[in-house]
């Protein structure tokens, strides 16, 4: 039989997104929303702000023209947002892209990657599909084993991703220990903070990646517009680095990867903090909500600081997310984690719906 790939195209199953809304009314034959709530895919429930539609709207009319390769309004709009240069921030099509761009761009065959696991699906499918060999490290308590993975690098080491918070347990690690983490690495591995869910994070020693770059200059920060700043159909995500690696990024990033939309929505967003201070404020008051009543139904919730909570459902979590797909509630079940359930936080309607089809399923 002949072999077309490479064996470590060979072991990546692919991605599997939240279930689309689409797909479940079809199923269910029944209309889309309201009859349908989906609670799977860490979408902020407000939608994007009104400033970002209306950009994005005016520049519909222009889409016959490439958009700007470098993006450089959005660049100098976050420059002025995070206090940091232009040239530091490469801009991609959500951060994704740019997870996958900084293994592309600084690992090869015979050097290594250090990630947690379970945390985003997205660094162990880009090592394997560029063939580079990594190390996965337990989490400890559902929270990044700093130490263990500080023991994991190696002299081949070229990158450690930290997601802060992490995907899937909304956990975080926090500055102290961040900061010894950082200190304990050799200088010539590259720290990758994903921080996807940092606008949402209110722990008092959660620490902003970028107050790091100082003391450790080649620390490179992620961020997305996909999720306070609900942008997450437009994929925009942006990273922030030394300027020297912003080059080296650039020279591999696909000219025009971010379209003329999402580069004006993007700028757009970034205005509005109005829609993200109430984007957050929504997301604290369910969080608590949620927590009180999931902890009423005898169920555990392990502590998040992103829009989304862990859930043990204490019996196999597959059959309880399907269960709920026929209430209408579509939610996450997660292969490493077999008993929980990850649900994003919603509107105080549909966090409501999601209780009542849970206790409907649950008994």
């Amino acid at each position: 039989m002949t072999t077309w790939v490479t064996p470590s195209i060979e072991r990546i199953r692919p991605y599997q997104p939240g279930t689309p809304i689409e797909e479940v009314a079809r199923r269910l034959g029944v209309r889309a929303p309201p009859e349908i709530i989906k609670l799977a895919s860490n979408e902020n429930p407000l939608g994007p702000s009104p400033l970002a539609i209306a950009a994005a709207q005016a520049e519909l009319a222009r889409v016959h023209r490439y958009p700007e390769s470098e993006s450089p309004l959005l660049r100098s709009a976050l420059a002025e947002h995070l206090g940091v240069g232009a040239e530091e921030i490469v801009v991609g099509n959500g951060s994704n892209e740019l997870l996958e761009l900084l293994i592309r761009t600084f690992c090869s065959g015979d050097q290594r990657v250090v990630f947690a696991e379970p945390s985003f699906v997205v660094y162990r499918l880009a090592c394997l599909a560029h063939g580079v060999p990594f190390t996965e490290v337990a989490l400890d308590g559902y929270t990044h084993d700093l130490p263990a993975m500080a023991r994991a690098v190696s002299p081949g080491t070229r990158l450690v991703f930290i997601a802060n918070p992490n995907n899937p347990t909304g956990t975080h690690v926090g500055r102290k220990a961040l900061n010894a983490f950082l200190d304990a690495i050799p200088p010539d591995v590259m720290v990758v903070l994903d921080e996807a869910y940092a606008e949402y994070a209110e722990a008092p020693d959660y620490p902003d990646g970028l107050e790091f770059r100082q003391q450790r200059p080649n620390t490179i920060v992620v961020r997305t517009f996909s999720k306070i700043y609900g942008l997450a159909g437009l994929r925009l995500g942006y990273a922030v680095m030394p300027r020297e690696l912003a080059g080296y990024v650039n020279r591999v990033r696909a000219p025009f990867n971010v379209s003329s939309i999402a580069q004006a929505a993007g700028v757009a967003a970034l205005r509005d903090r109005e829609h993200v201070e109430r984007s957050r404020s929504l997301n604290s008051t369910e969080k608590a909500f949620m927590q009180q009543r999931l902890a009423e139904m005898g169920l555990s919730v392990v502590p998040s600081q992103a829009n989304f909570m862990l859930v043990n459902v204490a019996r196999p979590a597959a059959g309880v997310y399907e269960a709920l797909l026929s209430h209408g509630v579509i939610v996450r079940a997660l292969p490493p984690l077999p008993s929980m359930l990850r649900i994003s936080l919603g509107t105080r309607a549909e966090n409501e719906r999601c209780l009542a089809a849970l206790q409907a399923v649950l008994g």
